[in-house]
């Protein structure tokens, strides 16, 4: 008997076969710390409003020009006429001592700050993450002498230490403060990095990228270091504040920022002996101030939930 073959049996056509679930697969999102991360601080309102009042801070220092019309480097800037006047309509923060528009001179003010605040974050966090990284990496005898040297910095204190420097440097700027406090302060980051990458040195995607012959540089970069930064960036962001804070308290003992420079620690200094006659004087910067710090903190504290997988 032959075989025979019938329309009806006929193999299906391409066009008939079932479609293919690739399309749906590729619109799925891989999952990861990172992406989660950003999904969380989307909908945080602490991270909402602390990143709001960053953004105005940073473009206030940056460009003070667009919330006041004076500037107090002017030389008719003050007049004595004025001195210790109340706020009113038009001038809302009042006058300092020295007839000087408190608004316009906190504006001002944060320019310094700010500077201060984001320049040692980034020296402590480039240089404190950089020898965290080598020490945890490397380990041996270089993990020994970088975590002995960084003890003999974690034995002094953040203020008394930068005191102490800045007394014996005299009369500072922004960035000498700056310079000051990041050598003092990156023994944390390079503490928390250390850890983050001793934890991580160990993990089975290492272990396969040696497996396949990547280089120690490359394993570093590409693999330790994306996985490790998280804590870094915690700490920093909250630091920040800290930082910010610092700077203000070594201006209002008169050895940080110092006139004819402006800055908040030193309008309060300024302020403290006539703060009975004249509350607003203090007042005004010493809220901003506190402001300040505080977005930073909450910006910190939202992040640090957001890349913890502990408190998920």
């Amino acid at each position: 008997m032959s075989d025979t073959i019938t329309k009806g049996s006929e193999a299906p056509s391409e066009d008939n076969r079932p479609q293919s679930a690739e399309p749906a697969a590729k619109q799925e999102r891989v999952a990861s710390l990172w992406s989660d991360a950003v999904r969380d601080l989307r909908r945080n309102p602490v991270f909402i409003i602390g990143a709001a009042l960053v953004l105005f801070l940073l473009v206030l220092s940056a460009v003070p020009q667009l919330f006041t019309d004076g500037s107090p480097f002017d030389g008719n800037a003050c007049d004595l006429a004025d001195s210790l006047k109340r706020p009113s309509a038009e001038h809302w923060f009042g006058f300092d001592v020295q007839g000087c528009d408190v608004y316009t001179r906190t504006v001002w003010g944060a320019r310094n700050s700010i500077i201060v605040g984001v320049l040692t974050t980034f020296l402590v966090t480039v240089v404190g993450a950089l020898l965290g990284l080598l020490a945890g990496w490397k380990g041996g005898i270089l993990d020994s002498i970088l975590s002995r040297f960084t003890e003999i910095f974690f034995s002094i204190p953040l203020l008394l230490g930068g005191m102490l420097i800045m007394s014996m440097l005299g009369k500072g700027n922004a960035y000498t403060v700056s310079i000051v406090m990041a050598v003092l302060g990156w023994p944390q980051i390079f503490r928390i990095m250390r850890a983050s990458v001793l934890s991580n040195k160990h993990n089975d995607y290492v272990m396969a990228a040696r497996a396949l012959g990547a280089s120690s540089l490359r394993i570093t970069f590409r693999h330790i270091l994306p996985n490790a930064i998280a804590p870094v960036i915690v700490i920093a962001a909250i630091s920040l504040g800290v930082y910010i804070g610092a700077e203000a308290a070594l201006s209002y003992l008169g050895i940080g920022v110092q006139s004819p420079e402006i800055s908040w620690g030193l309008m309060i200094s300024d302020a403290q002996p006539r703060f009975l006659n004249a509350p607003h004087v203090l007042l005004f910067p010493s809220a901003v101030l506190s402001v300040t710090v505080l977005a930073f903190i909450m910006l910190g504290d939202a992040v640090r939930d957001a890349l913890d997988p502990k408190l998920r």
